[in-house]
């Protein structure tokens, strides 16, 4: 609106001058007289204008105050005799009152002073760091703030007080009931404001002698002029008890304030000692919190661990089970696939009838030979020699110039050696020759039996088969003259 209107003049009559009767007016910028950062159009711009006559029309209205800028609210009350109206800032306003207050307007003098601001507040228990533009800041919720103030003294020292001016009534209302209400805060302090309607006060105009009716009781008080009361008159003893009910209002209320004083005091040290517990309470719960979490994040740690291991377990046992399952399934293919002359332990007949001939001729030692019976001997033989890896012997496999024989001792039971495969006693000297002393005539080398045409049976390391199932050899002389067969 300040940009598409044109800016007003005021003009001020200034004195003649010596050489020529014509007076010389001023013009100045309406621009001048705002402040900076200065809102335009407020409530502090208004003016009441009193007295008015009944005929006045609107249009006669703004022209009286056209000189000092656009009019933004005009009202006018014909019945009553008043109206509104305002200006673009305090200060243009100001210069129109002080301008048009006692105005005669059609044989009426007309009454300017400010309108009384319907949507101030005054808020009281203000923090000593709280400023203008806090102030503000924090009432602007409630709506749109006009001006907000924080009252100092005469040495700029804030007093706890300040005002709050709103556009409007209803934001006013609002911000007051929500203040009653609750507790507004301004700082981190938990002290909150007290907000209350602004008593209005006019102590710039105050009352003029023109604007007092005069009743009887003006006329009766102005009887007496100003003066002193007189001691030991009528009018010095009530004055004296005027003035004794004065002090002690005065004394009551400096003792009252002292008292509000140190209830504040001790208030704010409770209040102190009390943020410092709660700001303990806070950390150790939130201390609390995080042992918490910390405790629930390890037993969460702890079941992912358990639930692994127990996977890792799982797996194996399936391993472990299906490597199982596949030796099952492998093993009688194997078997079936393998040749019978493969197969551990077999031995072909022809295979053992040549090994038996070999070690009949040789004396060597063959593992897995059969028993020969040729190779028995009766009871009176010397002690079993271990049994021996293809060794021949001289003189015994075990002799005083023998060399050492791997396989188990023959055990010697009632004068026949046997080993604990045969508990019968017979020989099973399997791939070993006899061991006896050298010069020491055997039974066997005593008596000489022919076996099979094979000749006499060599008198040391005879063959270490068992001959099991040959019709030459079946029977033998044991130590009790029994024939087992075997």
């Amino acid at each position: 609106m300040e940009g598409t209107t044109p800016s007003p003049k005021v003009t001020s009559p200034q004195p003649e001058k010596e050489s020529s009767g014509e007076p010389r007016e001023v013009t100045l910028d309406i621009k001048s007289f705002r402040k900076p950062g200065e809102k335009t159009f407020t409530q502090r711009c208004r003016l009441f204008v009193g007295n008015l006559p009944t005929d006045i029309t609107e249009e006669d209205f703004r022209k009286l105050f056209s000189k000092y800028g656009e009019a933004n609210e005009v009202f006018i009350n014909r019945d009553r005799g008043f109206g509104f109206i305002r200006l673009e800032s305090r200060t243009l306003a100001e210069i129109a009152k002080a301008e048009l207050d006692g105005t005669v307007l059609r044989n009426r003098p007309i009454r300017i002073r400010f309108a009384t601001h319907g949507a101030a507040l005054t808020v009281r228990n203000l923090s000593p760091v709280v400023t203008n533009e806090l102030l503000e800041q924090a009432f602007s919720q409630f709506g749109p703030v006009e001006r907000a103030v924080v009252v100092v003294d005469d040495r700029g020292r804030p007093t706890g007080k300040g005002v709050v001016e709103f556009a409007n009534k209803p934001a006013a209302r609002k911000a007051l009931d929500r203040c009653t209400d609750g507790a507004l805060l301004l700082t981190t302090s938990p002290r909150p404001v007290i907000v209350e309607p602004t008593e209005q006060f006019d102590d710039e105009d105050g009352l003029s002698e023109k604007l007092l009716q005069k009743s009887a009781q003006y006329h009766k008080e102005r009887e007496q002029p100003p003066r002193f009361a007189q001691p030991g008159t009528f009018e010095f003893e009530y004055s004296s008890r005027w003035k004794a009910l004065d002090e002690m209002e005065k004394q009551q209320r400096e003792q009252v304030t002292r008292n509000i004083q140190e209830a504040k005091e001790k208030l704010e040290a409770e209040m102190e000692t009390a943020k410092h517990e709660h700001q303990l309470m806070m950390m150790r719960q939130d201390l609390m919190r995080r042992q918490e979490e910390l405790r629930r994040l390890e037993e969460l740690r702890n079941q992912e661990l358990h639930k692994r291991k127990q996977m890792a377990m799982r797996h194996e046992e399936e391993r472990r089970r299906h490597e199982g399952e596949m030796m099952r399934h492998r093993d009688p293919e194997d078997m079936r696939r393998q040749p019978d002359a493969f197969k551990p332990g077999f031995m072909d007949s022809r295979e053992q009838d040549m090994r038996m001939s070999e070690m009949g001729a040789r004396g060597a030692v063959n593992m897995g030979d059969s028993f020969n019976p040729a190779t028995a001997v009766s009871g009176n033989q010397g002690p079993a020699q271990m049994m021996g890896m293809g060794m021949s012997g001289r003189g015994g496999a075990m002799g005083p110039e023998g060399s050492s024989n791997m396989g188990a001792p023959l055990i010697q039971d009632n004068g026949n050696m046997r080993n604990e495969r045969f508990p019968q006693g017979a020989p099973a000297q399997m791939g070993s020759s006899i061991g006896i002393r050298p010069g020491v005539d055997s039974p066997q080398q005593q008596q000489s039996p022919v076996i099979g045409g094979a000749g006499p049976v060599p008198p040391m390391g005879g063959p270490g088969g068992f001959g099991r199932g040959d019709p030459a050899g079946g029977n033998f002389d044991g130590p009790n003259n029994k024939r087992r067969r075997y």
